[in-house]
């Protein structure tokens, strides 16, 4: 994004949200032409992820501690995530109830530590939710392979909603800084009305800044790009 012009005679709440609201104004010009390419230019057969693509600067991940966080957005990014229940069989008649897939503790037994059969296990779910019954036996039964794949369950107990459990990790998503000075999460899909994908951008963009050790010093290039999209450069 192009440098903003900031008046010295202003007070410096005032400068703040001069910044701010020419930020959101690209974002939302920027959104504006993504969506058109993707739903008008070139539509595809399938509902596009649309990401958002962090570049940092001055930071050092072998000094500087590697931040880790995980915020919710308004709006879910991808609606199709793969998600599967670990759980007792209480949740078991829920989640296929709810056409949901799921495995009990035989069926984790089953894959006997197996690091193959459990990477595989890892790869074909976006995420799990365990029963809290289950969730304590997890490394036991499973060892380390659905941490070391960032995909370690997330709670659900019997008084929770099932459904509302599915869309709140749907809609949450994380920042881990590991080796490299760059990463990605998705932020919305095409099928979002622009408000929408604004907000979410906007939340995580907020929320990235709030973990970085100098704030928007820290921030190199911020872009957005759908599955099959030209990047659209926010920062």
């Amino acid at each position: 994004m192009s440098k903003i012009s900031v008046d010295d005679s202003l007070q410096p709440d005032d400068n703040l949200c001069i910044v701010l609201t020419a930020r959101t104004a690209n974002v939302r010009t920027q959104v504006g032409e993504l969506l058109e390419y993707s739903n008008e230019t070139k539509k595809r057969n399938f509902l596009e992820t649309v990401e958002l693509q962090i570049g940092l600067k001055n930071y050092d991940p072998q000094r500087d501690k590697r931040f880790s966080g995980t915020i919710r957005l308004p709006s879910i990014p991808r609606p199709n995530m793969a998600i599967c229940i670990l759980g007792d069989q209480h949740d078991l008649d829920r989640a296929k109830h709810g056409g949901v897939d799921a495995m009990s503790a035989d069926d984790l037994k089953k894959l006997n530590k197996n690091k193959k059969l459990i990477k595989k296990l890892a790869r074909k779910y976006d995420a799990f939710i365990a029963s809290e019954a289950l969730i304590k036996q997890i490394p036991r039964l499973l060892g380390p392979g659905l941490s070391k794949a960032g995909k370690f369950p997330t709670p659900v107990s019997h008084a929770d909603d099932l459904t509302g459990k599915i869309n709140e990790v749907k809609s949450t998503i994380k920042f881990q800084l590991k080796k490299v000075l760059c990463m990605g999460v998705a932020v919305g899909n095409v099928g979002m009305e622009q408000e929408q994908l604004v907000g979410n951008i906007m939340l995580a963009i907020n929320y990235l800044v709030s973990l970085l050790k100098k704030g928007w010093q820290n921030v190199g290039s911020l872009t957005i790009k759908a599955s099959m999209s030209p990047p659209k450069r926010l920062y």
